[in-house]
């Protein structure tokens, strides 16, 4: 016996749908911009995986870049003070390079890393935040941009940071030349991440079984790898004799610059520390950091810094 379509209550028309669609749409980029949390499969958006795909990535990440241009409509930050970021990096990182790679693979790196660099400005920023190969990034790139201009970040759980890295580039906030802590260098930090998320074939390098990454280093150590590495750097380029490095590396160890609650403090100072009196500090930061086992590799790391 069949029903009459009545019994089960009137049939949805098609707008009814499009509008239930449309709701899901707002809820889904909604949910991005409080959170930079997205749905992998794109399921609020109609079409095919494909087609889901490209008009998600199209719709959050307009979304985002109107909200960025909305926050920082009535601000600017200073021109970049220097103009060849290139040589800029490359004088940062090259005494780290070349005290953790052998000199047949030094080039390679300084290559790779010299042009890994990205300054987020007003003028770039847009093109940053639709090119990112994630949503997780271009949002947590938003909220670097946006603590670079102190406009409100966009959620409760915003991360403030003033640097970030994902696989082989790193990006860092204008703020970095303004920087008042004489031990930071958000450029060496992020450069440093570059090495556990940079595979060795990725830049020319040979691989084996048991070395595809340019640098192991132990999962739970990364950041205090890239902590140790930046004030390290700046022990190094302040401090031309053994006696005086040894001195900057105490003071570091009293002023608790470190509030990541990622990272001992204590153990990074005590790292640099033995560094600073090593006749290659570089090998000491990374054989305190060598990863007992093996982890997966992470896609973005981030510096933080309070403000």
């Amino acid at each position: 016996m069949s029903s009459r379509p009545e019994e089960f209550g009137p049939v949805p028309s098609q707008e009814t749908e499009e509008k239930k669609v449309l709701l899901r749409i707002a809820e889904e980029v909604e949910r991005y911009l409080l959170t930079g949390e997205s749905d992998p499969l794109s399921s609020a958006w109609p079409g095919s995986i494909l087609d889901r795909a490209r008009r998600a990535h199209d719709e959050l990440r307009g979304a985002l870049v109107n909200v960025v241009r909305a926050r920082t409509k009535e601000l600017a930050h200073a021109p970049l003070p220097v103009a060849d970021t290139v040589a800029l990096t490359r004088r940062k990182v090259e005494p780290m390079v070349r005290g953790l790679f052998p000199r047949a693979e030094q080039d390679a790196v300084l290559a790779a890393l010299e042009q890994s660099v990205v300054f987020t400005t007003s003028e770039n920023i847009e093109r940053l935040l639709r090119c990112c190969n994630f949503d997780w990034t271009a949002w947590t790139l938003a909220n670097l941009y946006l603590a670079s201009l102190r406009a409100d970040l966009l959620g409760k759980d915003a991360p403030a940071i003033v640097g970030m890295s994902e696989e082989t580039t790193c990006y860092v906030s204008p703020r970095y030349f303004s920087e008042d802590d004489p031990f930071a260098d958000f450029i060496v930090h992020e450069a440093a991440h570059v090495f556990h998320n940079c595979k060795r074939a990725t830049i020319g390098l040979s691989e084996t079984r048991t070395k595809q990454w340019l640098l192991e280093i132990d999962y739970l150590k990364r950041e205090t790898f890239a902590y140790a590495c930046e004030a390290y750097a700046r022990v190094i380029e302040r401090g031309k004799r053994r006696a005086q490095r040894l001195a900057l590396a105490e003071e570091y160890s009293r002023a608790g610059r470190i509030s990541d609650e990622r990272v001992d403090a204590g153990e990074v100072a005590s790292i640099v520390r033995e560094a600073a009196v090593a006749r290659n500090g570089w090998k000491i930061i990374h054989a305190r950091c060598t990863q007992e086992h093996r982890w997966p590799a992470v896609a973005t790391d981030s510096r933080e810094k309070e403000f």
